[in-house]
């Protein structure tokens, strides 16, 4: 079974986890010349281990993207992911869940767009909204049609469980789970705002509800301490990237995916030797004359 890539961002496995002690700014970059290569040379070699991926056919690859509105997680996925075969590659965006989705239990809406074999499968947001946004607006647990009254305090420890059954189960059956919290500061947020209200080719990203959301900052890194303390296991990692400097978050995100690639041995299928007898005689025909 996959096992974590050491990594600086890595939240360790035994609780101790602290918002108060991770940075939201680590400026490694000053050259954007450097930067670009860096970049290109690691989307290169993500190409290269995808393609074998596929060949292979043995694993998937699960990417959980989580943040704070304005993080940058629509452009880290574009700018990691914009060299990958877009057979080999699915993204899914997780908003509000539908009435459909609500007569089912809160993982079936995502464990029904996981990666075939061989692929990766990108998800922006996810299961991970029921112990952040619910739990910061527990009023919308109304609309879940719960079988039976529980404890709020319960019900987030029930459903980390089932988080962590889920993600184990997925790990044993070859999915590479790696989940990346896109740790942008409150200052940085609104800055990244302000450029939405500034910029006309941004004004449609702008929404009210985002200063709202804003306003609950303190609830949201409760939550989020919490769910990642709680979940980030060595075949499940969560991976805190500082997420103030977007050249440095997509570094980073790049860095461990690939890292983590690598780490499979990834080979393609070996040829038998009568395959190669049949394409040696098929090569023999080719080059006769039509």
């Amino acid at each position: 079974m996959f096992k974590a890539t050491e990594n600086a961002c890595l939240v360790p496995f035994n609780n101790d986890f602290r918002l108060s002690d991770t940075p939201t700014f680590v400026k490694s970059v000053t050259d954007k010349k450097v930067y670009k290569q860096r970049l290109e040379k690691l989307v290169d070699e993500l190409d290269d281990l995808q393609r074998r991926l596929y060949a292979a056919d043995s694993y998937s690859v699960l990417l959980v993207f989580q943040a704070m509105d304005a993080a940058g997680k629509d452009s880290t996925i574009r700018a990691v992911m914009s060299g990958v075969d877009p057979a080999g590659c699915q993204v899914f965006s997780f908003k509000q869940p539908s009435s459909e989705e609500l007569d089912h239990d809160f993982l079936w809406r995502t464990a029904k767009s996981l990666p075939q074999r061989g692929r990766i499968g990108i998800f922006n947001r996810s299961y991970y909204e029921e112990t952040l946004v619910v739990r910061v607006h527990p009023e919308y647990l109304g609309g879940q049609k719960l079988p039976r009254e529980i404890n709020l305090d319960d019900l987030w420890q029930e459903r980390f469980e089932s988080i962590r059954d889920h993600e184990k189960h997925l790990a044993r059956n070859g999915t590479v789970i790696l989940k990346f919290w896109l740790n942008v500061s409150q200052q940085e947020q609104h800055k990244r705002f302000l450029s939405r209200l500034d910029d006309k080719r941004k004004n449609w990203k702008f929404s009210a509800g985002d200063i709202a959301e804003s306003k609950l900052w303190p609830d949201y890194m409760h939550a989020y301490e919490q769910t990642l303390n709680a979940t980030s296991r060595p075949w499940a990692p969560w991976y805190a990237i500082p997420a103030d400097d977007k050249p440095y978050m997509r570094l980073q995100v790049a860095e461990i995916i690939v890292d983590s690639l690598k780490k499979l041995q990834l080979k393609y299928p070996e040829v038998s030797g009568r395959q190669l007898r049949e394409m040696d005689e098929m090569r023999q025909l080719f080059k006769q004359p039509v």
